[in-house]
């Protein structure tokens, strides 16, 4: 059971570490559309960009254009995996949270099983022979004067949904270890998961103790402090 939970750090770590390293690619995207934007409103820039078309045969805006749309395609497909291991995606679950930990762990590994996993392996296979596809035709950019290795972006598509099948994987082997685990591995298990409705519900009582907590200090302060002056 430690070899499973072992293995599920290794495929939680490498999910996160492209997730994380990955949303550093907002910072070229944003510049990349404002440079695009400034360029295009600007007659000065505008004219002398126009000249590259003209001269070089190269578009400028149209190259930015598809940089953006290459750029979205990296956040969005490489922060799935993330996004499924801290529990942010939208879950639709008003009878679920209502269940118990082991109901919910249940729940969440059958449904990963039956239709996470083969939906998983059927677009890694459908988004392989697309980037196949594209690269054997040499495809490019709609525009002739875009970027071309359309191929490139494509792959991100394989990439993101190997990353989600890492974290699903990583969260049924820890689903396992607390089902089927000793004591000691199904705290383990919990404290690496963020899918039970009720770890929400703790932090926000914990939270609001601790708050509770500074006020009744900040009171006996105050009270202390008018004793003294009397």
């Amino acid at each position: 059971m430690n070899g499973i939970l072992k293995l599920a750090r290794k495929f939680d770590s490498i999910t996160r570490t492209a997730g994380l390293w990955v949303g550093w690619v907002i910072i070229p995207l944003i510049f990349t559309i404002m440079f695009d934007v400034i360029t295009r409103k600007i007659d000065a820039t505008r004219l002398y960009f126009s000249g590259w078309t003209a001269d070089y045969g190269i578009s400028v805006s149209t190259i930015l254009q598809d940089l953006q749309w290459h750029f979205h395609a990296a956040l969005l497909m490489f922060s799935f995996g993330i996004g499924y291991l801290y529990n942010a995606h939208v879950r639709v679950d008003i009878f679920r949270e209502m269940l118990s930990r082991r109901s919910q762990a249940w729940l969440e590994m059958i449904g990963l099983i039956i239709l996470a996993l083969p939906f998983l392996f059927m677009m890694i296979k459908f988004s392989g022979d697309m980037v196949w596809l594209s690269w054997k035709q040499g495809e490019g950019s709609d525009s002739m004067t875009g970027i071309p290795m359309r191929y490139i972006p494509k792959s991100f598509m394989v990439i993101g949904f190997v990353l989600v099948l890492f974290a699903i994987l990583a969260t049924i082997f820890r689903l396992w270890g607390f089902l089927f685990g000793t004591q000691e591995e199904q705290d383990t298990a919990i404290s690496e998961l963020a899918i039970f409705s009720d770890q929400s519900t703790a932090l926000a009582e914990a939270q609001r103790e601790a708050e509770e907590l500074l006020a009744r200090e900040r009171a006996a302060d105050v009270a202390a402090g008018h004793e003294q002056q009397q």
